[in-house]
């Protein structure tokens, strides 16, 4: 894979087929793997770049510098890299904060974009993000990744024919480094738009999974405050829906990145 200083790191990247832009942004304590399903489908139409984001997978894992607005500007140094002046963003989980982000701070960056089980405020979730925070930060602390890792890769994939997908992930997120790991969440939980929320204008695609972290109804929500945003929900599917329903879900991404 190659890889380009940008930002003060060293960022890894697929970049791979021809044709309008589409930038995939994957989730906390994940890389580029994610989108294993996409890429092949995607890259028959389109350019596909798949970064893996700062402190994760092949990228430089930085001293201090997290959160969404570092992983904004690496990502837009790599297109200027790359000299692609705009593209498509599709960002799952963390990846989504990173593309709603792209929105606000460079939104002549972003053509159309695809919120995929996220939010626009992980510091406004109320009750559900403090208890996430305390359980999430207590259980690294006190148990370590490896035990964390399995826990949220069984809670992504708990079906028994969902096995190998589950060991998949849970080798992946072990992989990281517990500072990084914990500074990465915690910067990421402390983000949020706000009213920025409003500016969007940008044609946008929200996915939810029916068994999400996050309710439908969270999603409906904050669809409703966009200037032009609908909304898909992928049944039968928790909150990796890019592995657990990849054919649904690339189904209802072209459909849109075409269609619409």
């Amino acid at each position: 894979m190659p890889k380009v200083n940008v930002n003060n790191i060293e960022l890894d990247y697929l970049d791979q087929g021809q044709g309008s832009p589409i930038i995939l942004l994957h989730g906390l304590g994940s890389t580029k793997q994610d989108w294993d399903a996409q890429v092949p489908f995607f890259s028959k139409e389109f350019r596909v770049l798949v970064p893996d984001l700062r402190a994760h997978g092949n990228t430089t894992i930085p001293n201090e510098d997290y959160g969404v607005s570092f992983m904004v500007e690496d990502v837009k140094q790599l297109m200027d890299e790359l000299q692609i002046e705009h593209a498509h963003f599709v960002g799952f989980s963390m990846g989504g904060a990173v593309a709603f982000q792209m929105a606000v701070s460079h939104p002549e960056y972003v053509d159309k974009m695809v919120i995929v089980n996220s939010g626009p405020d992980f510091n406004g979730m109320g009750q559900i993000g403090d208890d996430l925070i305390s359980h999430r930060t207590e259980f690294l602390r006190t148990r370590g990744l490896d035990e964390l890792a399995a826990e949220i890769s069984y809670n992504m994939f708990p079906e028994e024919d969902q096995k190998e997908m589950r060991m998949i992930f849970e080798k992946r997120c072990k992989e990281n480094h517990p500072k990084a790991y914990e500074k990465s969440f915690l910067t990421l939980m402390s983000w949020g738009l706000g009213e920025d929320l409003k500016k969007i204008d940008h044609a946008t695609l929200v996915i939810a999974s029916d068994m999400d972290y996050t309710s439908v109804d969270f999603k409906k929500e904050y669809v409703s405050r966009m200037a032009n945003a609908r909304l898909e929900i992928i049944e039968n599917s928790r909150h990796g829906v890019v592995m657990d329903q990849s054919l649904a879900f690339n189904q209802t991404l072209y459909n849109f990145l075409k269609n619409e």
